[in-house]
């Protein structure tokens, strides 16, 4: 037990203190820094171009349009020359000039580019609406005879919201867990494939094997490998949290979170749950597969090609979800939700549209546990026998052999 401790700790201190696991666990907060920044920056710089000034001889005509659309206008502009300065440094993106001239208002608009469907529709409704009360105005009309123009048609909306965001909450959430296990399986198949690999035909593999068993150095490279996994969805979880905490009391992302916060509450629910077991398990029986990759090929220098294989059988498993993202009564997802290497992609798929019971989530888990470890034990028991090869004959001839080696 203490010689596996050591393998153990040996592959896990090396793992995470490589470079390429530093970049690897910085890397999404490195990118969230930086979305957060530009964004603050893309508001800040772009919120003065975005805005418009309001010119208007009738300073009450000008204060009531400020006062129905102040966030888009800016009021410190009240001059033609000033505006146009202002477009001229990119600083205002135009000017509108309000006018009443004989009873009838209007504006004209003056732009580096066209007004977008939504300010337009606004200073239309504006100018509609301060028409509206100068026409009355000028009819002299008694109250009961305003009450009547003033009736307005009603459109009344029955959806079932929470129906639709939970919906949108699982397409979501699918794509999430999907590619998060696809990249994950992809990463650690290719570092347990060349860590196997780089050991294939050197002398110390003999030395190692003479003081320990060929199933306890295995199982050490397969737990240390494990222990980097947990770590960084340890890292994750706890940057992720942070960073959710962070973005509550962002004024730049605060207003978001407020919006939508009944589905990102669903999609976090929906990732944190057993999906991640499936996640853990898909990883193992992978990286397991992966070194059983590794001990295959020919030589060290051959480490970059160990992988192939086992990447291939992710992609398969991967590209096999996007048919029946909305087809799960299909039978090829029920089967495939059972079957190893498969059922971390389509048990969480089901799980996630509320379509297996616990009884068959226990099941597939069951079956996912007892093949790793029967294909750990038997992988074990041939390691030696993969990594003493050194000749350099057919991949399949040396699987063969692999195979055959039993102790």
């Amino acid at each position: 037990m203490n010689k596996l401790w050591i393998v153990t700790m040996e592959t896990f201190l090396r793992q995470v203190k490589s470079w390429s696991f530093v970049m690897l666990i910085l890397g999404p907060f490195i990118m969230f820094g930086i979305t957060i920044g530009a964004g603050y920056i893309g508001a800040s710089s772009g919120a003065g171009s975005d805005q418009i000034a309001v010119i208007s001889q009738q300073p009450a005509l000008r204060k009531s349009f400020i006062k129905s659309d102040k966030d888009d206008v800016d009021k410190s502009v009240t001059d033609k020359k000033i505006a146009v300065k202002k477009m001229d440094k990119n600083k205002l993106a135009g000017y509108l000039e309000l006018k009443i001239t004989e009873g009838k208002v209007s504006g004209h608009y003056y732009g580096t580019s066209s007004l977008s469907s939504g300010m337009k529709s606004r200073i239309n409704n504006y100018l509609m609406q301060t028409q509206q009360q100068i026409n009355v105005t000028s009819a002299q009309l008694t109250t009961s005879q305003m009450q009547t123009l003033q009736q307005q048609p009603t459109l009344k909306e029955s959806i079932k919201k929470k129906t639709g965001t939970a919906n949108l909450a699982k397409t979501i959430s699918f794509w999430i867990t999907v590619i998060m296990v696809y990249m994950i399986l992809n990463t650690y198949t290719s570092i347990t494939a060349q860590e196997i690999a780089s050991e294939k035909g050197t002398k110390i593999m003999e030395i190692i094997f003479s003081s320990t068993t060929a199933v306890k150095y295995f199982l050490g490279k397969i737990f240390g490998v494990l222990l980097v996994i947990l770590a960084q969805v340890l890292v994750y979880l706890v940057g992720g949290w942070g960073a959710y905490i962070f973005a509550q009391n962002s004024s730049l992302t605060k207003g978001f979170l407020t919006q939508y916060h009944a589905l990102i509450s669903s999609v976090l629910k929906n990732l944190l749950s057993v999906n991640l077991i499936y996640l853990l398990l898909g990883v193992i029986i992978y990286t397991i597969l992966a070194a059983f990759s590794g001990a295959l090929v020919a030589k060290a220098e051959d480490a970059a090609k160990a992988a192939q294989p086992v990447i291939m059988l992710n992609l398969a498993a991967f590209f096999i979800t996007f048919p029946f993202q909305n087809n799960l009564d299909s039978i090829l997802v029920k089967i495939l939700s059972y079957v190893p290497f498969f059922s971390s992609y389509f048990m969480p798929l089901r799980i996630i549209n509320n379509d297996a019971s616990g009884l068959e989530i226990g099941l597939s888990l069951v079956i996912l546990f007892v093949s790793i470890v029967g294909l750990a034990a038997y992988i074990g028991k041939i390691y030696q026998g993969l990594m003493l090869q050194t000749d350099d004959s057919s991949f399949w001839k040396r699987f063969r052999r692999g195979l055959s080696y039993n102790k």
